[in-house]
């Protein structure tokens, strides 16, 4: 069974928690460590980012961070490289995120090929329309065992929210406004009203609130309407802040990182 399947089957109603970093960024090589450090930690699955020139869905740390991540010499063909070298020592889904278009030149099939080699488990493209998703995309991931998360918004309808998940498999990623990615000090009553229909929609299956989750209200409050939450922006930011700093003298900066992030989720 896919990781991702696998491990909504089994949370057995605990929250959980995914985080995101783009690859390549703070450094060149810093991917394993990353993930090492938050499979140890308890995270339950892991958005590794490929970095690209025109990041659309992304706020300003997320495009920060993939100038860096190019700037530092990070490719997709590298990233794959990287992820196949630990995947034995990987025990939690990891899931790509990026846009269509590296994806597109590196080829959809040796793409897929290549991500179910390094151990990838499923897959998340923000600008891939619905149509070439069915049509161009899905057949060869089905083939790979990966799933392609799907995006919705406070302004999907209900009929394509429905439609999405009756061809979608694995979880559905709800963003929680239709801006761009950044951290968000609260959820406001349309947003929780958002979250509230959606859950009432009953839907197959499960789904991950992203976008803005910085602090203890956001986070609770994706946790209360959703199986977990997705935090991008605020990680991006304090893996910058900890790797600039070094590495303490018992942990890696990755570990400071995330000791910042859960000090500011409990307040």
């Amino acid at each position: 069974m896919n990781k991702i399947n696998q491990l909504f089957a089994h949370c057995d109603n605990k929250k959980l928690l995914s985080l995101y970093f783009c690859a390549g960024c703070p450094t060149l090589d810093s991917t394993a460590d990353i993930i090492f450090t938050l499979q140890r930690r308890g995270i339950d699955f892991v958005e590794v980012g490929i970095p690209f020139s025109d990041p659309l869905a992304d706020g300003p740390v997320i495009q920060s961070a993939a100038t860096k991540a190019i700037r530092n010499g990070m490719t997709l063909t590298l990233l794959l490289q990287q992820l196949k070298a630990i995947k034995e020592q990987v025990n939690i889904p990891l899931i790509l995120m990026g846009y269509l278009n590296p994806i597109l030149h590196y080829g959809i099939d040796r793409f897929c090929a290549d991500a179910a080699e390094a151990g990838v488990s499923g897959m998340i493209i923000p600008d891939l329309p619905f149509d070439d998703y069915l049509n161009m995309v899905k057949p060869v991931a089905d083939r790979y065992d990966l799933r392609v998360i799907m995006l919705i918004t406070p302004e999907t309808s209900d009929d394509r929210i429905r439609f999405i998940d009756e061809h979608t498999d694995g979880f559905i990623y709800m963003v929680s406004s239709a801006a761009i990615t950044g951290a968000q000090h609260s959820f406001d009553d349309a947003k929780q009203a958002y979250f509230r229909r959606i859950d009432q929609m009953h839907l197959r299956n499960p789904r991950m609130i992203g976008f803005g989750i910085s602090n203890k209200q956001t986070l609770e409050s994706a946790q209360q309407n959703a199986a977990g939450a997705i935090i991008g922006s605020k990680f991006v930011t304090l893996l910058n802040e900890a790797y600039s700093e070094g590495a303490a003298k018992d942990s890696s900066p990755a570990d400071l990182a995330l000791d910042r992030l859960f000090d500011a989720l409990s307040k």
